[in-house]
């Protein structure tokens, strides 16, 4: 049983309840009748343990039927009854449960009690308002000392009764523990474990973004005009971003709108590239390397050219047709070193051998340029 119960088991009986309520009412309507039948102040605390606790309510329990004892064996010869001094209660108790945890204590106060033996201590007057004329076993009728005595000794025996079953109250769930235990080792918990790292550094991002959302969503609303700020500014970016996209694509396209026109005669795509890369593969056959690249060169020409990478015109140089390409197109290195392989053998004069055909070819291969 918990003896945290026993205040709530308190607040359920009849008599002291009714007893607050009319304390408080009565005090305030009928302030000198509240002055003059106030119950003596607490004497204080005092810790006790759970035994004591029992002892102090039996102690209690003896006080009340003494008192009620008095009453009823000398009420006619008595305007007093010393056997109901409230001053017999003592200290409220604060008590320390050793079954539970250290530091935990139950706060246990006397102060209806002593109101109750306040009013039993001296003989009632029947023309005399005082505040326990609220409390009522029935619709008219006041409750009577010896009604207020009999209900104290039946609290003082539910207390007693609750703070005697505190020993069977602390189980140790060792059986529940047990059977939890045997549940999680079932096949069908073997693959839950914690949350990850990974998930748990998630959460933690989330909840960052949440505060500073959340924040930025305060600080719109005592400054309104960060709002049109903050949209003026998403404008001015996407447009911005708009305008370097747009003007990255222009840039690594390298495609040209060249109408769709015969080329020129003369011009290297006015000649199809198979048919230059024929008569490079005849020189090769004859060992003319320098004629050979020579030929290949001008059927990689005429391979872009056809794509309508720019407008045909015999009149370029190499370099020129070089500089035609974007800087970004992936095309442009080897095009870059075919240039120079025949830039040297075509224009410097320099012999050529079969391994420079071959670097050749495999560049031209890169743009294109192969045999089917």
């Amino acid at each position: 049983m918990n003896f945290g119960g026993l205040e709530s088991r308190r607040r359920h009986t009849a008599a002291p309840f009714a007893a607050s309520v009319a304390l408080l009412a009565l005090s305030i309507a009928y302030p000198n009748a509240a002055r003059s039948q106030e119950p003596p102040s607490s004497a204080g605390w005092r810790d006790v343990t759970l035994p004591e606790y029992q002892q102090h309510l039996a102690d209690l329990d003896s006080i009340v039927a003494a008192c009620q004892q008095q009453r009823s064996h000398t009420a006619n010869t008595q305007s007093s009854f010393p056997a109901c001094d409230s001053a017999q209660i003592g200290p409220d108790n604060r008590v320390h449960l050793s079954s539970l945890p250290a530091s935990v204590s139950r706060e246990v106060r006397y102060d209806w009690l002593r109101s109750v033996l306040a009013q039993a201590e001296k003989k009632g007057d029947a023309n005399k308002k005082t505040i326990f004329d609220a409390i009522s076993t029935s619709k008219d009728k006041p409750a009577s000392v010896n009604d207020l005595l009999t209900a104290a000794h039946q609290r003082l025996q539910d207390d007693l009764k609750q703070a005697q079953g505190q020993a069977e109250a602390s189980p140790g769930y060792v059986a529940e523990r047990k059977s939890l235990n045997t549940i999680l080792s079932q096949r069908a918990y073997q693959g839950v474990t914690q949350q990850s790292g990974m998930g748990r550094f998630r959460e933690w991002i989330i909840n960052i973004l949440d505060k500073l959302f959340s924040g930025l969503v305060r600080f719109g609303s005592q400054a309104p005009w960060i709002v049109w700020l903050l949209r003026i500014l998403l404008l001015v970016g996407i447009g911005t971003a708009l305008a370097w996209f747009l003007l990255r694509i222009e840039r690594r396209s390298s495609v040209r709108l060249i109408p769709d026109v015969e080329p020129a005669p003369g011009a290297p795509s006015a000649r199809e590239w198979q048919l230059w890369l024929r008569d490079a593969q005849a020189m090769a056959a004859k060992g003319q390397w320098r004629e050979a690249i020579h030929f290949l060169y001008w059927a990689s020409i005429s391979r872009l050219e056809s794509k309508r990478l720019w407008p045909a015109d015999r009149a370029r140089t190499p370099r020129e047709y070089l500089s035609l390409l974007a800087g970004t197109d992936p095309r442009k290195p080897n095009l870059a070193t075919l240039t120079r392989s025949f830039e040297r053998t075509w224009y410097g004069g320099r012999a050529a051998e079969a391994s420079d055909f071959n670097a050749a070819v495999e560049q031209a291969a890169a743009l294109g340029v192969a045999a089917e």
